[in-house]
């Protein structure tokens, strides 16, 4: 019997037809991929099969039971692990895996065992509020949390979409050490190296089915989607003729401190960003790069240390600051109940713009507007910097690319683009980088320069090298 049956299942919301005819079988103790670009209706799925959606029409099993009238034996028998994690914040560790075993009728001591390997990594944090913890850190107890009931089917939404290099390798390798014990395992990514962890994936597109084979097999047939060409970058720091002949730094940043009692969030930070700079700010969950990017936006104001942003103080001219910047967060910061030319308007008056400025804009965003509208809002006042924190989270590699060429195009009219991210193809795109390591900035220089300094191939390397001597565990 397979662990996972789904037969012609289709779903549509409205006009909008998410998935359509899809089929395909999972054997038990397989790791399974379920992978495609953004809207392929990869969510729908993990939704119709942890039965929390009804298909329009079409049979899904899992574990032999129907998906649509036997729900309590399911629900039984599966953990569910969303794309934005499943944890309350204000609880602590402890309480958050409490509440989930007790929503199955279990303890976390009668589950121990099953979360032992995953749980004894966090359980020394178990009083701290799961809204303080690193990403690294949230995604073990969202797993314990998933896996206290010793479910036989496990399914991962995009679990590891904002989780640093290292931390997500060390993910996968908790569920390999699961599939030794025969939890059959669903996962959808968007990372290549985890598509190759897989044992087979299907690839959905527009919610139709493509194909269903070998990680490898999959890729290279399509890859168009998976495997775009890179961007060429065709301008240096030495350009004559471009923006980096202005020797205005846009940013400058002296001794950076920020302490939350006695724990030293960023620890004493010096760098300073030129005008149409693509400057990479890198580091691992917890290393302080939030924090950090928070003080130099306005949004919270440094213990030591001075700085400028767009040539105001950051410590006494924040508000200016604000209004000199653009910011695109980890989550976006769009208005879902609002139409892309609202979203653009409101934003448009937040920065201060006047009401014939806002309708030129508007029209010429909207023009060659298509997914990236967040980073399209972020820029309509023509800022001086704008501050981008890992803004391609989870998204596919095709449309990584598009955005990257908005990028390089920003940089091109001059504005300093001061990004965050945790794709290492894209940290190739920078100019400059920075790597903090636990608060401190550890490295700095061209992809080329930290490549030679530390003799590694590429820049996950050089990442992977610097953040395994990080010696702190929380933000």
């Amino acid at each position: 019997m397979n662990a996972i049956e789904v037969s012609n299942v289709s779903k549509s919301y409205g006009k909008v037809q998410a998935l359509s005819n899809v089929s395909f079988a999972v054997s038990p103790g397989e790791v399974f991929g379920l992978i495609g670009p953004d809207g392929a209706g990869k969510t729908t799925m993990f939704r119709i099969l942890c039965t929390l959606l009804c298909a329009d029409q079409g049979e899904a099993r899992v574990d032999g039971f129907d998906v649509m009238t036997q729900l309590a034996d399911i629900r039984r028998r599966v953990g569910y692990m969303p794309g934005r994690f499943s944890l309350y914040q204000d609880l602590t560790v402890e309480e958050n895996l409490q509440f989930f075993a007790t929503l199955f009728g279990t303890t976390i001591d009668e589950g121990y065992d099953s979360i032992k390997a995953v749980y004894s990594q966090i359980e020394r944090f178990r009083h701290r509020k799961a809204g303080a913890l690193s990403g690294g850190m949230k995604q073990k107890l969202a797993l314990s949390c998933a896996l206290v009931h010793q479910p036989s089917v496990l399914f991962l939404d995009e679990p590891t979409t904002g989780v640093d290099p290292v931390s997500r390798r060390e993910f996968w390798e908790m569920l390999l050490m699961l599939k030794e014990r025969r939890i059959t395992i669903l996962a959808s990514t968007p990372y290549l190296d985890e598509v190759r962890q897989c044992e087979r994936v299907a690839f959905l597109d527009q919610g139709c089915l493509r194909g269903i084979d070998a990680p490898e097999a999959i890729l290279e047939q399509f890859k168009d989607v998976f495997n775009p060409p890179p961007i060429v970058k065709t301008r240096t720091q030495e350009d004559s003729d471009g923006p980096y002949a202005q020797p205005e730094n846009i940013i400058d940043v002296q001794h950076l401190v920020k302490a939350f009692g006695t724990f030293r969030a960023v620890d004493d930070i010096s760098f300073s960003v030129k005008r149409g700079e693509i400057f990479g700010f890198l580091g691992a969950n917890g290393a302080g790069k939030t924090t950090a990017m928070h003080m130099l936006t306005g949004l919270n104001q440094p213990t030591e240390g001075t700085g400028r942003v767009a040539g105001y103080d950051i410590r006494t001219q924040y508000e200016q600051v604000k209004r000199h910047i653009g910011y695109m967060s980890q989550r976006f910061s769009l208005y879902e109940d609002l139409t892309v030319a609202e979203n653009i308007r409101l934003f448009a008056g937040i920065y201060g713009m006047n009401g014939e400025q806002i309708n030129r804009k508007t029209s010429e965003l909207l023009r060659r507007m298509k997914f990236e509208e967040a980073f399209s809002v972020s820029i309509v006042h023509d800022p001086s910097v704008v501050f981008l924190d890992e803004p391609t989270g989870g998204v596919d590699p095709a449309t990584r690319r598009q955005f990257w060429e908005l990028i390089y195009e920003a940089a091109a009219r001059g504005i300093t683009v001061f990004v965050t991210t945790h794709y290492m193809d894209e940290a190739e795109y920078c100019d400059r980088i920075s790597i903090m390591v636990d608060g401190k900035i550890r490295a700095m220089g061209t992809p080329s320069e930290l490549k030679q300094q530390f003799q590694q191939p590429d820049m996950n390397g050089v990442f992977t090298y610097l953040a395994r001597q990080a010696t702190r565990n929380s933000d």
